[in-house]
């Protein structure tokens, strides 16, 4: 007997998983430098960080360098960032589905990638830019530092049924982050750093950032008591320990 709407596909009528013992999910591939390697953390870490706060129990991944295979017939491609909202991986790390972001066992391709142009060579906007489309990832974004292979340093794209179209917009309604261009210090480098941020343009902060926000909540509120304690002394009045 067919499954129906009202009987519900048996277990072992499923098809079976497709074999990716053959993936390469490691090549031993360097990151390009260090600026790189700075930023891709700078667009992971407070996403983790902030995961609670920005999407609740939603599952996520946000991951940097690790590749996104979208066919077991294609090797990977690995952007220096990607987002996907209300997708896994495998939780098993040592097999290919939990090494990697596999668009089937996701469900779904990512809802933004990002790469960092570190060199002429990249084909960020051609050969990459068409495989994210086929790829179907939403957003697609090329952060340029040094001018290296457009006008302007930061470009934001969204899909359209005929690839990928150019917005103005930098805050990207479907995962509701936004990104801006940040000047600013990041683990004592000063640069021009990308960085994800919300409606009104305020950065997620990172962990380190979220600790000193703290340390002078705790100095001001230190200082608000010493000088309370200053004015009860004055008028005469012992202040509790």
């Amino acid at each position: 007997m067919s499954a129906t709407a009202t009987q519900p596909v048996l277990a072992e009528e499923l098809p079976p998983a497709p074999d990716t013992s053959h993936l390469i999910t490691e090549d031993g591939a360097p990151v390009d430098n260090i600026f790189s390697e700075k930023n891709q953390r700078l667009l992971t870490e407070p996403i983790h960080g902030s995961a609670k706060q920005l999407f609740g129990g939603r599952p996520f991944v946000a991951a940097a360098n690790v590749g996104i295979f979208y066919s077991v017939h294609q090797p990977a491609i690995v952007p220096d960032m990607f987002l996907s909202l209300d997708a896994e991986t495998d939780a098993d790390w040592w097999q290919p589905a939990g090494r990697s972001y596999l668009v089937w066992e996701a469900g779904k391709p990512p809802d933004v990638v990002v790469e960092i142009v570190s060199n002429t060579q990249g084909e960020e906007l051609r050969n990459k830019m068409q495989l994210y489309a086929r790829l179907r990832a939403t957003y697609y974004v090329v952060f340029d530092p040094c001018l290296q292979i457009q006008d302007r340093p930061l470009r934001v794209f969204v899909l359209s049924p005929g690839g990928y179209v150019e917005t103005e917009e930098r805050y990207l309604a479907e995962v509701g982050l936004g990104l801006k261009l940040w000047d600013g210090v990041y683990e004592d480098r000063r640069a021009t750093w990308l960085r994800w941020c919300d409606r009104d343009g305020n950065v997620l902060p990172t962990g380190q950032e979220r600790a000193d926000e703290e340390k002078v909540r705790a100095e001001r509120e230190l200082a608000r008591a010493e000088r309370l304690a200053s004015q009860l002394r004055a008028a005469g009045i012992e202040p509790e320990a």
